[in-house]
């Protein structure tokens, strides 16, 4: 997919992190009216992110919103990954596409309490290509934002590539300063040297961190179910206490977790009593008690 517009035309003259849907509507144009509307629906903004690739942080924000779906809540999870959004293959969705009128699209409903928006499910064709700057990513993001019939939320879950660039960027500064950030990190070190970035990054938003989850942190046997540290452990419980900002927990890395991405099937609904369930709960109950 090549670059075909110009983005979001409200950036042109900039956007501070807290510009959209701070000032009363009336003194906004009818775009920024339309977002402010929209984010008014939705109680809590939740932004996974990393600065490290390879963390499982997309397996982590479609986990978090599975759970926060069973626990009776209304969740949308939006997935603003470009250049490899994941969640369809998650939940086992490619192919599918969003119902889409000239004002709206609807977002694709996975359960009555979880709903779904990625640009994967716009794409064509799965191996195609998305070559975008800047700007259009931003528009992109805009649109799957205040374009998108969320309805009334109690979560929207964002799924962020790895990072501080164009994508968590444009997030923070469309959804302002109630978004509140979930960082992902493995326990090793070099890990959790890129993923500080990403806690100073947020701070620099002027944003919440919600806390720091340690994911892949020991390896659960598909046997026995023992947990054992093939990687260092605690990494990311350090980071959360240098930064000073809450840890959420450790999640394993558990092979039925894994193969529970691959086939896209939801691994906290079937799996709710496997040690991994519960570690992702652990998470997903910090979350809830905000």
């Amino acid at each position: 997919m090549s670059e075909q517009c110009g983005g979001c035309p409200s950036q042109s003259q900039g956007c501070s992190p807290d510009s959209c849907g701070s000032k009363p509507l009336e003194a906004l144009d009818p775009r920024e009216e339309k977002l402010a509307k929209t984010l008014s629906r939705i109680k809590r903004l939740i932004v996974v992110l990393s600065g490290k690739g390879g963390v499982g942080k997309s397996t982590v924000a479609a986990n978090l919103a599975v759970a926060l779906s069973l626990a009776e809540k209304n969740v949308g999870l939006l997935d603003v990954d470009i250049h490899g959004p994941s969640v369809p293959r998650l939940f086992s969705l490619q192919g599918t596409q969003p119902h889409a009128e000239t004002t709206h699209m609807e977002p694709v409903p996975w359960s009555k309490r979880l709903s779904l928006m990625s640009l994967g499910f716009m794409l064509p064709d799965a191996y195609q290509a998305v070559i975008w700057r800047g700007p259009v990513k931003m528009g992109a993001i805009r649109q799957f934002i205040e374009d998108v019939s969320w309805g009334e939320l109690d979560y929207l879950v964002v799924d962020c590539p790895p990072g501080t660039g164009d994508e968590p960027l444009s997030v923070m500064q469309l959804l302002g300063q109630r978004a509140e950030a979930v960082i992902v990190t493995t326990p090793q070190a070099v890990a959790v040297d890129d993923v500080r970035r990403s806690v100073s990054f947020v701070h620099e938003m002027g944003n919440r961190v919600l806390g720091v989850v340690e994911n892949m942190s020991g390896f659960v046997c598909s046997h026995c179910e023992q947990v054992t540290n093939i990687f260092s452990t605690g990494g990311g419980e350090r980071l959360a206490a240098e930064m000073g900002v809450p840890f959420l927990g450790r999640i394993p890395l558990d092979p039925e977790l894994a193969r529970a991405g691959d086939e896209g099937y939801a691994f906290m609904k079937v799996h709710p009593e496997h040690p991994t369930a519960k570690a992702v709960q652990t998470v997903a109950d910090a979350v809830l008690r905000g």
